[in-house]
């Protein structure tokens, strides 16, 4: 004879139907134990006690699952309420008159109240699984938006480090130093353009994968704003950038690194592509909800049907721009991941002489 042991999922049902059980006991022994307190202390307002058992009945078929349960405690509660607190004590009679119906329209509004309770919570177990699923689809995109972007931010600058390395070693006597010292600072670029990516790549490590939440603490907006903009002017020493934050001082929940990150992509972003040499201009503004972050350029602006994918990982190239490499994809979607975990929002448009992006975060920890 071949026995077959129970598996994980049939102890999983077992151990449920016995918690359930042990919970509808329970919920039912303290309703008796308050239905007796109220049955000797106020014996003129019999009311209470039925009142109590349907509250027994509202918490049975909220924290158990199914409608058995329910049910269940809806005929122990009416035979309870008839066995102990109706005369003759302590005996089951429905031949009292007109106790019948109201033993009737007791057990009905016991049964509605706890299938009711049951559905409600049905929708609302239902409703937290798709918003689950739309979480998981969200993720799933913006992994595979991620995913296109890398293979395309990465095979680029690869090229170009590969062939200027290449002429330089194959050509390295017929090149004056001239032409040596520019391959050498296409090479410098390209390297510092991975670079770049890799950080944000390691940013977005820091975002839990499960929660896309992230862990904040209070930091203060103006010494992140100087690291960041102390981290940029490293790599783009020639580069001009006019920051304006308000007087007051100004701390709001944030994992400080990568909210750094998001402003050296995005000035970053405005100086190799505005192709304008004017300044980035990067503005700190707050209300009483939020502190919002726009960073400002006066340069060709942004193709207006491009603005509603820029955030979507795929790569950008400006029409008239010379080298592939430096396309925004993935560094606005990182940005865009990131904000999203701090419950903030990010956008982009046009203005008169060029565009700006502005992203915004809650001051107080949601």
């Amino acid at each position: 004879m071949l026995f077959l042991s129970p598996t994980r999922s049939d102890k999983h049902i077992c151990a449920n139907i016995i918690k359930d059980t042990l919970l509808t006991v329970l919920i039912l022994m303290v309703a008796t134990a308050i239905s007796f307190w109220f049955f000797h202390t106020v014996p003129e307002n019999p009311a209470n006690i039925a009142l109590v058992y349907i509250t027994a009945l509202v918490l049975t078929a909220r924290f158990t699952s199914g409608y058995i349960y329910g049910i269940a405690a809806s005929l122990v509660s009416v035979t309870g309420i008839n066995y102990l607190f109706t005369y003759p004590y302590f005996q089951v009679n429905f031949t009292l008159t007109g106790y019948p119906v109201t033993f009737v329209f007791t057990l009905i509004i016991s049964l509605v109240v706890s299938t009711m309770t049951s559905r409600i919570k049905e929708q609302a177990d239902a409703l937290i699984e798709r918003e689950k699923l739309l979480m998981d689809a969200e993720k799933e995109k913006m992994r595979a938006n991620l995913l296109r972007s890398i293979s395309h931010d990465l095979r680029t600058p690869l090229t170009g480090i590969i062939g200027n390395s290449s002429t330089y070693i194959d050509n390295f006597t017929s090149l004056n130093e001239k032409e040596k010292l520019s391959l050498v600072s296409h090479i410098r670029e390209d390297s510092n353009w991975l670079l770049n990516m890799v950080e944000n790549l390691l940013s977005v490590t820091r975002i839990d994968q499960h929660s896309m939440k992230i862990a904040t603490s209070m930091e203060p907006v103006e010494e992140v704003i100087s690291e960041a903009v102390l981290r940029f002017h490293k790599r783009y020493p020639d580069a001009r950038v006019q920051v304006r934050v308000p007087e007051d001082f100004l701390m709001i929940p944030m994992d400080a690194m990568l909210i750094e990150q998001v402003i050296i992509n995005l000035v970053e972003n405005a100086t190799i592509h505005s192709g304008s040499s004017l300044p980035v201009e990067l503005t700190v503004t707050c209300t009483e909800e939020q502190v919002d972050f726009c960073v400002r350029d006066y340069g060709r602006g942004i193709s207006p049907e491009r603005l509603d994918t820029l955030f979507d990982g795929s790569s950008y190239e400006p029409e008239n721009s010379y080298d592939g490499h430096k396309g925004m994809g993935i560094g606005l979607s990182i940005c865009k991941t990131i904000i999203t975990a701090h419950n903030g929002t990010i956008t982009a448009d046009n203005h008169k002489k060029g565009c700006q992006f502005t992203f915004s975060l809650p001051r107080s920890p949601s």
